[in-house]
């Protein structure tokens, strides 16, 4: 297999490279998006999270207002996150927060992997101020909505035109396994996508039973919906 070249290596995303930032992921936020369906969204950033935990990949989290209109973080990530300090902030840009900054730099990593709540807000403004930093973005598409379909998809082509790179949770994830043959994290990875993937669950279990492993030993059948409060990665 050649080599990559240099531009390519550069923007790749791996596990000692990268840092999660999550942003405003609050109950009450969560309640005004329209585009897309709550409860899959819901699930796309748990599994995210959740990998960015097996994976040990350090996360930011940041709410804004949280006692006001924005409402608590959610639930199910304050779970994977136990210990993780949520910074709160009433400045609207995350990337113009002082304390939220101080934490991403903290964490010593130049590929910042970003998902945001509200499309408008919560992800593209920090966006646009980390790529205007220099910084190499790449923000989670399918973590995110808006008020309306249009204005989450003129959010996104406003991303893509300013140099940061779409990616889907799932991408994010297998980036971080990069390879099957990495056994520490395998188990991980198929309790992950056995929870939040979809339809893709069921392709693993097929997978299992012709390679002569009959029933998978790591999977059970698909469940719909989010992963339960408090269950652990």
């Amino acid at each position: 297999m050649h080599s990559p070249n240099k531009s390519n290596a550069d923007n790749a995303i791996t596990t000692e490279n990268s840092a999660l930032l999550l942003i405003d992921y609050q109950s009450l936020i969560l309640l005004g998006i329209q585009s897309h369906d709550r409860t899959l969204l819901t699930n796309n950033v748990v599994g995210l999270a959740r990998a960015a935990r097996a994976f040990d990949v350090p996360a930011v989290l940041t709410t804004v207002n949280a006692r006001g209109f924005g409402g608590p973080l959610l639930p199910e990530l304050r779970a994977i996150f136990p210990d993780l300090k949520t910074r709160d902030r009433t400045i609207i840009n995350a990337w113009e927060d002082e304390n939220f900054v101080a934490a991403v730099k903290e964490t010593r990593r130049k590929t910042l992997i970003i998902a945001g709540l509200w499309t408008e807000m919560s992800l593209a403004l920090p966006v646009l101020s980390a790529v205007e930093e220099g910084c190499n973005v790449y923000f989670v598409a399918d973590a995110s909505g808006s008020v309306n379909p249009e204005s989450h998809q003129l959010a996104v082509q406003q991303l893509i035109q300013a140099g940061a790179r779409p990616r889907t949770w799932q991408q994010v994830m297998f980036a971080w396994q990069r390879d099957w043959a990495c056994e520490d994290t395998v188990d991980a990875v198929r309790e992950i996508i056995s929870c939040h993937g979809g339809a893709f669950p069921q392709s693993l279990i097929y997978g299992e039973a012709l390679s002569g492993g009959g029933e998978a030993r790591t999977l059970q059948a698909p469940r719909r919906g989010i992963q339960p409060v408090g269950m652990g990665r």
